[in-house]
């Protein structure tokens, strides 16, 4: 895949230009990713779904997300990479506005070509966007807490079993769709990466407390010893 970006602001938000060609394999970041389709097709396999950016289409990549990309006659995308967790609420559905959201990334396309002219642009760019896709908190309702220290106690009693988000869900009596959405609204990521993350961490405590990898990867349900030291070796790589 080639790559050419434009970067626009340091973290928190990093605003680029980029090319899209042949796949260079899947991956993951700690981070939301934004693309908007500006020319050309991209096909995106997200945790191993499918999805495609065109012009005029966006797409919001979440944290953790193992995801590839392709584009087999070129692409070009307005990216924003960001920590900012009210993107949470954006991935999975639609711009609210996708003229005005369109219209923006164009702008901030052509003010990536001429940074010392629109500093000012590209300085509220990132928020621009985030308002333009419809983000706004939502009104208060009377939801069902979910209390994450006890489920996550829960999960961690039942490493054996092959734990899905409708068992999470269960648990938190709350429908799949509706756990998944409060995952990503008040944890910032995905069930499943939630699930991920939390198998590994507790790995990871019992490996630094002594225990030998092969009865670490029985206590916490890993396939072998070799997935886990794989897995706490991609942790150790970010």
């Amino acid at each position: 895949m080639r790559i050419s970006a434009t970067p626009l602001r340091a973290e928190p938000h990093s605003l680029s230009l980029r090319d899209y060609g042949a796949s260079r394999g899947s991956h993951a970041h700690d981070h939301f990713q934004v693309l908007i389709g500006l020319a050309g097709v991209l096909e995106l396999e997200v945790e191993g779904r499918g999805a495609r950016v065109g012009a005029g289409e966006a797409q919001v990549v979440v944290p953790g997300d193992r995801h590839d990309f392709e584009s087999r006659s070129g692409s070009r995308c307005l990216v924003l990479d960001t920590a900012h967790p009210l993107w949470a609420r954006c991935a999975g559905r639609p711009p609210a506005d996708v003229a005005r959201l369109q219209a923006l990334a164009q702008y901030l396309a052509h003010c990536a070509q001429h940074p010392q002219a629109s500093a000012l642009a590209l300085q509220h760019g990132p928020a621009l966007l985030l308002e333009a896709w419809g983000a706004a908190a939502p009104a208060p309702t009377r939801s069902r807490r979910i209390e994450w220290t006890s489920l996550a106690a829960w999960a961690r009693a039942r490493w054996h079993e092959p734990l899905s988000v409708a068992d999470l869900a269960g648990v938190a009596c709350l429908s799949p769709s509706q756990f998944a959405q409060r995952c990503r609204d008040e944890q910032g990521v995905s069930a499943m990466h939630w699930l991920r993350a939390l198998r590994l961490a507790h790995a990871r405590e019992l490996r630094l407390a002594g225990v030998g990898v092969a009865e670490t990867a029985r206590r916490t349900g890993y396939r072998s010893p070799s997935a886990l030291t794989a897995a706490l070796r991609r942790l150790g790589g970010r």
